[in-house]
């Protein structure tokens, strides 16, 4: 009788095994909500959409941008990290909502390292540092003279607390001790308007956002972050070039599922935006947008979130930066 019940019970196992396994393979039967945890009409809403079309093609289904913004990203991640592990869930991930906000905020509901299995990553934005056309200010070693010269005139404006141009800046200011003000804005938006209306000095912005006013000529790109030149600006020299030592920051963007989510699916969706940004008309777009063109394994990105998470989180403790 228990020899009976074991094969039984072996016999079961057999025929779920193949049952899970179809299953698996018709994936996805259903929709993808590709959740954007910031503002539509930003560079992160621009990403997603552009993704999307290619990815539901690829994918056979609908893929539905759905924007959750608040909380710098934490209201739109934590409803991902609580959905269910089955792939129809995913988030536009950035560094911060990825890397800063476990240090930036006391109490952060969901664990950036442990509630997410990472796909891909999508986007590495330099930043450049700008500063009006009309300012006579036009090299690296000029505008840490200015900032030297001029303490308190020597403003930096950013999209928030914690932001990548914040974080930027802050990361000059140290290296190059340069005495310049951070001026924080609810968004990278208020913070560029305020710059053309000469309210602030400058900004160590993500090329994507500031990309129109540069070719515009209303500002002017004194130096990129990363440490190569930046294919859309490929005359303005890196901080590195600039006598900057070692200096290499940039803004990264990529896509994750709740964790627990099956290998195969990861494996899915990661060889199929690795086929969609290697097709040279939408590289072609992403480009535009100001972003290198990425891909590569879900084990790449989760080592860059790893060594992001502690590079920004140590500067976020030294800054005393923190929002409850």
């Amino acid at each position: 009788m228990f020899k009976r019940r074991i094969s039984v019970a072996f016999t079961t196992v057999l025929l779920i095994a193949p049952a899970l396994s179809v299953a698996a393979q018709a994936w996805p039967t259903e929709p993808i909500r590709f959740v954007v945890p910031f503002p539509p009409g930003g560079p992160t809403d621009l990403m997603a959409r552009l993704i999307a079309e290619p990815l539901s093609k690829k994918l056979g289904t609908s893929v539905v941008v759905e924007n959750k913004a608040g909380a710098s990203g934490n209201i739109g991640s934590l409803d991902v990290a609580k959905s269910k592990p089955n792939g129809y869930t995913i988030l536009l991930a950035a560094s911060g909502n990825m890397a800063v906000n476990q240090t930036l905020f006391k109490n952060l509901a969901y664990d950036p390292i442990k509630d997410f299995s990472s796909i891909i990553q999508i986007s590495k934005f330099p930043l450049v540092l700008e500063v009006k056309s009309t300012t006579p200010v036009k090299t690296v070693q000029e505008y840490i003279a200015y900032a030297k010269a001029n303490v308190g005139k020597a403003t930096f404006g950013s999209a928030g607390n914690g932001s990548p141009q914040h974080l930027g800046g802050e990361l000059f200011k140290t290296v190059t001790q340069a005495p310049i003000q951070h001026i924080p804005y609810k968004g990278a938006g208020p913070a560029i308007n305020d710059m053309m209306g000469g309210h602030i000095f400058s900004m160590f912005d993500i090329l994507g956002s500031s990309m129109q006013f540069i070719k515009n000529k209303d500002f002017y790109p004194i130096a990129v972050t990363t440490a190569k030149r930046s294919q859309q600006l490929p005359d303005v020299p890196t901080m590195q070039e600039s006598g900057i030592k070692d200096f290499d920051y940039y803004a990264w963007h990529g896509i994750v599922a709740a964790a627990g989510t099956p290998a195969d699916i990861i494996a899915k969706y990661n060889t199929a935006l690795n086929e969609i940004f290697q097709d040279p008309e939408f590289a072609k777009r992403w480009e535009g947008i100001g972003s290198e063109v990425v891909g590569g394994t879900p084990e790449q990105f989760t080592s860059l979130v790893n060594s992001e998470a502690q590079r920004l989180g140590k500067l976020v403790k030294d800054l005393g930066i923190q929002i409850d």
